[in-house]
């Protein structure tokens, strides 16, 4: 189904439509000033993503910063006031464009970047006392600007890039490698990518003004240029980009103008007319991104549909959308299972042609995020291949056993050497607040 909302004059229109449904009182409201997160300064950089993005552990915000690209992670917990010396997560040699959590591993973040890598980090579950400026893995292989990243939505490990080159490429995180480079299929700049529920197609939108269903295993553009969208929703005579937001567990889609002050939201059914407007959130501040929680982050205690996560200049304002209901029981029809944390598929079985639906979890008694799982990238060893037939030339007197046992060795304790250091850096974070807290009493 493909529904095309376009920007026109006539925001009247789209309320003349009354029907029943479950979600026509749906309504937004901010929290209070305490729980957001204040003194943030949002990046200024121009480009059309969304700036923030959250899970159920942390939000992450693109921020300015000298000398580079970076981004702050918060737990979620930690609304307030953010001290100025919070530790950022560094590296990037120019501005970041886009951040994207894995979802599936709350403690990881992929960031793309003006200076043409992708960079892949793990996010400690305590807040660290410096920045954090080692990714996990670089991914190299764009000629320009990444400016769209996005994992697939089941199988593990699998990130796709796109760069101002034009290129799509498909990477396995898990050791650094390149899947697939999906090039010759766009024209000009790529404004958007999203995958479908099962992740065996992707969808773009370019400056082309063409719409790509794209297979990305075969490399093949299945449908292209539609010539007229099954609904035309008109909005208003902004010029901001929109951001859209969909919920698949409710049908509902959400659009945050960027540069505008409200959020549209509309149900989307399966026969004519296909798109329902519901409401309007309206506030007086423009927003400069936004942030949209997974389902599994929700409360549903309070019958919480969906949670914003609003950038404003120098702060980041929660959102919560609301279903009104008397009763304090567990709403079946609010909340039917949805995707969790555990892949359904390997990146090995998804390139070899397997598909698969998310691996759902139930939200009737809430969830719980798991613990910090260390994502671990195997590179690909080039000494475990054969080596070629024909006469051995050596240019060594070391001798010719060394290479395998002795590495295998080395990585070992290359890797007990990391865990240690990881170790010690807490060790080195609780001394510190211990400290602080034993100076703040003798003051």
């Amino acid at each position: 189904m493909a529904v095309m909302l376009r920007s026109c004059a006539h925001p009247a229109m789209s309320r003349r439509v009354v029907r029943q449904s479950k979600f026509r009182h749906v309504f937004g409201q901010p929290v209070k000033a305490d729980q957001m997160y204040e003194d943030i300064r949002v990046s200024k950089v121009t480009w059309d993503s969304s700036f923030c993005a959250v899970n159920p552990k942390f939000v992450a915000i693109i921020v300015e910063s000298g000398g580079g690209g970076a981004f702050m992670v918060l737990p979620l917990a930690k609304t307030g006031r953010v001290d100025k010396n919070h530790p950022l997560v560094t590296g990037h040699t120019a501005p970041v464009l886009d951040i994207d959590w894995c979802p599936h591993n709350d403690n990881v973040i992929a960031s793309a970047s003006e200076d043409t890598t992708v960079m892949v980090w793990q996010i400690p579950d305590y807040v660290p006392t410096r920045n954090i400026t080692e990714p996990i893995v670089t991914l190299e292989g764009h000629s320009k600007r990444v400016g769209i990243i996005t994992w697939h939505p089941t199988a593990r490990n699998v990130l796709l890039s796109a760069g101002g080159d034009n290129l799509l490429i498909l990477w396995n995180v898990g050791t650094g490698e390149m899947l697939l480079t999906l090039d010759d299929m766009h024209s000009d700049l790529i404004y958007n990518v999203c995958w479908n529920r099962t992740g065996s197609l992707l969808v773009t939108t370019c400056k082309d003004k063409h719409v790509r269903v794209i297979d990305p295993r075969k490399q093949q553009v299945v449908a292209e240029n539609f010539e007229e969208p099954i609904a035309l929703q008109e909005m208003d005579t902004s010029n901001g980009v929109l951001l859209p937001f969909y919920d698949p567990d409710s049908s509902i889609v959400y659009l945050c103008g960027k540069g505008d002050s409200s959020i549209r939201y509309f149900e989307i059914t399966a026969e004519a007319p296909y798109v329902h407007y519901l409401s309007t959130y309206s506030s007086k501040e423009p927003q400069r991104g936004m942030g949209f929680m997974p389902k599994r982050g929700l409360d549903v205690s309070k019958c919480e549909i969906a949670r914003f996560f609003k950038l404003h200049e120098r702060k980041c304002e929660p959102i919560v959308m609301t279903v009104p209901r008397k009763s304090d029981l567990f709403q079946d029809d609010l909340y039917p299972d949805t995707p969790g944390p555990e892949p359904a598929l390997e990146a090995a079985e998804w390139l070899a042609g397997q598909d698969a639906e998310p691996v759902l979890v139930s939200l009737r008694d809430g969830y719980v995020p798991v613990k910090n799982r260390e994502l671990k990238v195997t590179r690909k060893n080039i000494l475990d291949n054969k080596p070629p037939v024909g006469p051995r030339r050596s240019h060594s007197t070391c001798d010719a056993n060394f290479s395998r046992p002795s590495l295998e060795d080395l990585l070992e304790e290359i890797r007990s050497l990391r865990q240690t250091v990881q170790a010690q850096e807490k060790r080195i974070s609780d001394l510190e607040n211990k400290l602080c807290k034993f100076t703040n009493g003798a003051a």
